[in-house]
Parts: structure tokens; C-alpha cells; sequence
């Protein structure tokens, strides 16, 4: 049994023997790199990312980068691929197979067949020597010196330099396209990501009460209007005007410091400087607002248009925070 010591050490060897084949991979990158991404960018078709084992999941994980970035991509088992697969290859597709050895049978009969049909292939190999790599228009250079398994057998540190390597296409796709989040949000419309990315500050406000009173409303008239809607808060507006806003807060602090309320109105309690956003403002701003002003709740309008409340529960329920 390895005491805990021990483990933490397991744990560091591996993330350091997992970094350091990382950080090779910048030596090992050539002029084929930029010519993929070219190949890549002005591709009128599709990428199919294929492998068998360990760099067939690596290849499915690629493909999903690829897709949610804006370079269609479909992943194709190579073992599927020579028994039907194969059929969803299409003439212009650009093939990128992934393989630490390069030699394993399942590569060995569908590359002949990808030449067949004159895709290009790109090989990520570990193996630059390999039967994959002689036949590849381009290559990607993903030798490791050591798995960090100690027997250097299961794949690690090569799996990871794949994952590693797959992402610096992804990356230089997505800047060479200039995609920007607003583009990532078309792709990524559901979750908390999908919110924060395309959710307005409006779109929460109509979902809550708008309480608001008089600048003459009487003290309990106040006390009911925040209770009554629960949002902790109420607007004070006069002739349509947005004139203030009062909190449970004020609330507390004016009962402190009064003894008699019979005669204060709203007008005598309100914060006539309230914090205010934009419906049209995404909400993951509306919560950087209330973070930096230590506030959990904001009115939603210009400096005198109110046009609702958003609370800070209406972010945590959204899944922004």
C-alpha cells in the first residue's frame, strides 16, 4: 500500500513526464503545420478525424473542438471505417489520422483506400518513421520519449501530446477565422457557457415582478411592495420618471436611526443614485455590477426609464455564476 506521500509524488512524476513531452512538441512542429491549418481554412468539404484505441478518443475530443469552433469535422472509427465507414468519406475531404505507432493493421488497410480516392492525409503520429507517416501528404510529430506509465506501455504522455497537438490546430483555426464569442455562441446555446454568451439582462427581468411606488408612498406601503414581489427592493418613480430606489436595507437602516416613521415617505428613504443596467446588457455583466458594488440586486432601464429588476438568485438559477 503506498502511503499518501507516495501518491502525491505518482502524481507530480506523471503531470511532469506529461508536461515535458508537451513542451517538446513546440521543437517538433515544422512548415506542415501551417500548411494543415491553410489546407484546413480554405477547404471546401469536411475534416474526418480517425484512429483506433486510445487515439480514437482522442480523435472523437478533436473533432468536438473543431465543430464548436467553426471547422466541420466528423469522427470516423478506423476500424469502422473497413467495414462500411468508409462511406461516409466524401472526394474533398481532408483525412486526419491519429496514431502513436502508425503500424497497427487497422491504419495499414485504410490508408491504400484514402489514397484510392485522393483525400489528402494528414498523420499525428508518434512514429514519424511508420508506414502512416510515409504515406501522409503532411505530418504532425507527436513522439514522446517516455509514457508516463512505468512500464511505458499504456498510453499517456502520447495520448496527451495528441490532445495537445489537436488543440494548436483548433486554436490557430479559430484566430485565423477571427471567431469570436459571439460566434462560439452560436455554437454553444445550451448550459451555462451558452448562457453567459447570448442571456440578456432583459430576458431575466421579464421574468420578475416590477415593483415600484411613489415618491409619497408612506413607510408600510414600501414595506409591502418589497415583501409582496420578494426581490428585495422597489423603484421609486414619479410620472413615469425613475426617481430613486429603496432596499430591505434602507429599511433596516431607517428604522434604526428613526424612532417614528408615521410621517417619512419614500422620497425621505430612497437612494437617489441607484445602480441601473441596459436591458440589453448580457446578464454575466449585470453580475460583474453587482459583485463589484456588493449588491444583489439591480434596477434594469436608463438613469430614469425603469424597466424591471434582476436579483442575483436569477443568475445562480441560470447557472451564470
Amino acid at each position: 500500500m503506498k502511503s499518501p506521500q507516495e501518491i502525491l509524488e505518482i502524481a507530480k512524476k506523471t503531470l511532469q513526464i506529461e508536461a515535458d513531452g508537451i513542451m517538446r512538441l513546440s521543437t517538433q512542429l515544422n512548415e506542415d503545420f501551417p500548411e494543415i491549418v491553410h489546407q484546413i481554412l480554405y477547404l471546401n468539404a469536411r475534416v474526418i478525424v480517425t484512429g483506433i484505441g486510445k487515439s480514437a478518443i482522442i480523435a472523437q475530443k478533436i473533432v468536438a473542438t473543431f465543430n464548436s469552433t467553426g471547422t466541420p469535422a466528423i469522427f470516423m472509427h478506423a476500424a469502422d471505417a473497413i467495414h462500411g465507414d468508409l462511406g461516409m468519406i466524401q472526394h474533398n475531404d481532408l483525412v486526419i489520422c491519429i496514431s502513436k505507432s502508425g503500424n497497427t493493421p487497422e491504419i495499414k488497410v485504410l490508408i491504400p483506400l484514402l489514397k484510392q480516392s485522393d483525400n489528402k492525409i494528414v498523420a499525428m503520429v508518434g512514429d514519424t518513421k511508420s508506414f502512416l507517416a510515409s504515406q501522409a501528404d503532411w505530418i504532425l510529430d507527436t513522439t514522446v520519449e517516455t509514457e508516463a506509465c512505468p512500464n511505458n506501455l499504456a498510453p499517456t504522455s502520447s495520448t496527451t501530446a495528441q490532445l495537445a497537438m489537436g488543440d494548436a490546430m483548433a486554436v490557430c483555426l479559430l484566430e485565423c477565422r477571427e471567431f469570436t464569442s459571439a460566434d462560439f455562441a452560436k455554437y454553444h446555446p445550451g448550459g451555462s457557457l451558452g448562457k453567459r454568451l447570448y442571456l440578456k439582462v432583459g430576458d431575466l427581468a421579464a421574468q420578475n415582478e416590477k415593483p415600484q411606488i411613489s415618491p409619497e408612498a408612506t413607510v408600510k406601503e414600501v414595506i409591502i411592495e418589497i415583501t409582496k414581489n420578494r426581490l428585495g427592493a422597489v423603484a421609486v418613480v414619479d410620472d413615469g420618471k425613475l426617481t430613486g430606489i429603496i432596499t430591505d436595507g434602507d429599511i433596516r437602516r431607517m428604522l434604526e436611526k428613526n424612532n417614528s416613521i408615521d410621517t417619512l415617505k419614500a422620497k425621505h428613504i430612497m437612494s437617489t443614485s441607484p445602480k441601473y443596467i441596459d436591458k440589453d446588457e448580457l446578464a454575466v455583466n449585470a453580475l460583474d455590477v453587482l459583485r463589484k458594488n456588493n449588491i444583489t440586486q439591480i434596477l434594469v432601464g436608463t438613469k430614469t426609464k425603469f424597466e424591471g429588476f434582476i436579483h442575483l438568485h436569477d443568475l445562480l438559477n441560470e447557472g451564470i455564476i
